[in-house]
């Protein structure tokens, strides 16, 4: 079985999201205090970076879709929030190929 699979990277990716809501959060909501604006600004621009990556290697590997893997990279350092949405449809998307 393989270490990279849709649902971990769904996971991720849901994950990533949440860590951009919450720089956002800090930055805009609490008038940007730090270190946390720093530390939230940092994992989400190394986890963007993972992402990229990983992403690219999963759809190579046929695990995920190329329009998904561009959705996350491209899009997923301004607003990772395209790369969870696009999950979304790519999940809704196998499992009306499947039925």
């Amino acid at each position: 079985m393989s270490a990279i699979t849709f649902r971990r990277l769904e996971a991720a990716s849901f994950t990533h999201s949440a860590i951009y809501l919450s720089l956002l959060a800090c930055a805009f909501v609490l008038s940007n205090p730090e270190p946390e604006t720093f530390i939230l600004g940092m994992a989400h621009g190394l986890i963007w970076i993972a992402m990229s990556l990983v992403c690219i290697a999963a759809a190579r590997a046929r695990v995920i879709p190329y329009w998904l893997a561009v959705t996350v990279v491209v899009l997923g350092g301004l607003g990772p929030f395209a790369g969870s949405i696009g999950f979304v449809v790519a999940d809704r998307r196998r499992h009306v190929a499947e039925a």
